[in-house]
């Protein structure tokens, strides 16, 4: 059993023993900490085994196990010491979240909602293995190179689309040469898809205001309808994920590792190299993905409302391994079911959000508020500017099936007044808000120790799941 020490309110550690480099780091509440597994602080713990690990293996208020690193896991490595670990990203590399702001009021679209869900249904593709419009390979190739410029540069996105994404849609040092014939095979017919589990598109309605003058900025507006997409790579992230673990596996074997699902590659070798490449690759396809959608999603309402004013707030990405300037140091950091939150002046914000901060997008479950908060200076310096995904799960997808019904799951959201679009039963079951942490609790560590300070809250309308 491992053991934690409080350190200061939503502070605990887990003391630095055995191999470990460096101390465990949970920000957490004494409620949510109570239903946490001794799993997910032990994968806290094995982080802080790895080379070059940085200050703290640190864990956000919505941890739960994963693979590798624990959901919700942060580290930062030096980079001359350091290693990347595909355990640390996820299979889902840049599984994320956009959100469109717009100046319909809640009552107009309550008019249309369940013609307007279910268009949503019959325009974004979504289901396990389901593809969309089939691109060709020379698309597929400019899409992981370009990321959301390719849908830039096919009438598929705004230019202010591409300054209101994390790395304006684009990041450096992808190399197609790294993705395997098998990766980018997956991606012909996925661009552009919802996928399945927990990737949603969400209508929601602003239904508190927090900080009014930020809210200006961020384009929200109480009782205005917004939309939020969740999604990443799809099945092409998911194989650069499979490649490189069995890559790394032969190359520097099992042995030494705490758990063979945190196998590495050191940072400046060529397989380490290799891996940020295509890694960086899959992440460029997630942008453009989530880009294609948010621009279907615009037209889809254009014809419901044609003179609604429709932006796009922001949108930022949760499993990912990037290099980063924190406390004087370049370092890589990986963010494993986290969101990056930056404060006020840092250049990676866009301009348009400089001054106060980062949009932090940080969604609920189906039946439960998200939050929209904007990045704080402290969140840099206590988290290497990072802060939760979202609610975090409560219950394994198995544990929900087994201790919820259709007709139960089916009464949470017709008592919450929630139109819902699904896939199936599964979906419906497994993505219930009982399987889900609280996410007020979750909210109220973020606000208690400034990793993001709330902005808004986004009440669910209608919700359609893959």
């Amino acid at each position: 059993m491992i053991k934690i020490k409080k350190i200061s309110e939503n502070i605990y550690e887990i003391p630095k023993k055995g191999k470990m480099n460096v101390p465990g780091r949970i920000f957490i509440s004494e409620k949510l900490l109570e239903g946490l597994d001794d799993f997910s602080l032990q994968q806290v713990s094995n982080v802080a085994m790895l080379p070059g690990i940085i200050d703290y293996s640190f864990a956000m208020p919505d941890i739960h196990s994963g693979y590798g690193f624990a959901i919700g896991g942060v580290a930062a490595f030096d980079v001359k010491k350091g290693v990347v670990s595909p355990g640390g990203v996820g299979y889902d590399i840049n599984c994320g979240v956009r959100l469109l702001s717009t100046d319909i009021s809640v009552k107009e679209f309550m008019k249309k909602r369940k013609e307007i869900i279910h268009d949503i249904k019959r325009t974004i593709p979504s289901g396990v293995g389901r593809g969309g419009e089939r691109r060709s390979r020379e698309d597929i190739l400019e899409v992981l190179k370009k990321g959301s410029k390719w849908a830039l540069e096919n009438g598929l996105a705004l230019k202010e689309d591409l300054e209101r994404t994390e790395e304006n849609g684009c990041i450096a040092g992808a190399d197609p040469k790294d993705i395997s014939q098998k990766a980018l095979s997956r991606g012909f017919s996925q661009l552009g898809t919802l996928g399945a589990g927990n990737h949603f598109i969400d209508v929601q309605s602003v239904e508190e205001i927090f900080e009014e003058e930020i809210a200006k900025v961020f384009h929200l507006k109480k009782d205005s309808v917004v939309i939020m997409n969740h999604c990443g790579s799809r099945g092409l992230g998911h194989q650069v994920a499979t490649d490189y673990i069995k890559l790394m596996e032969n190359e520097f074997g099992i042995d030494n590792l705490p758990d063979r699902e945190l196998i590495n590659a050191p940072i400046e070798s060529e397989l380490g190299k290799k891996y940020l490449s295509a890694m960086n690759c899959a992440v460029n396809f997630a942008f453009c993905n989530r880009q294609i959608i948010m621009h279907k999603m615009r037209d889809l309402l254009k014809r419901y409302f044609p003179k609604a004013k429709i932006e796009m707030v922001y949108d930022v990405c949760h499993n990912i391994a990037k290099f980063e300037e924190h406390k004087g140091r370049e370092v890589l950091i990986h963010r494993k079911g986290a969101t990056r939150c930056f404060g006020p002046g840092r250049k990676e914000v866009p301009k348009i959000y400089r001054k106060v901060g980062q949009p932090v997008l940080i969604p609920g479950s189906m039946a439960t508020a998200s939050y929209v908060l904007v990045g704080t200076k402290e969140a840099e310096d206590l988290s290497f500017g990072s802060t939760s995904h979202g609610a975090g799960r409560a219950k394994s997808r198995t544990e929900a099936r087994k201790s919820l019904t259709k007709e139960e799951a089916e009464k949470i959201l017709e008592e919450r007044d929630v139109c819902l679009e699904c896939g199936g039963v599964k979906g419906l079951i497994e993505e219930s808000s009982e399987s889900y942490k609280d996410i007020e609790e979750v909210i109220d560590v973020c606000r208690n120790l400034n990793l993001g300070k709330p902005v808004a809250k986004l009440k669910p309308l209608a919700v359609m799941i893959g």
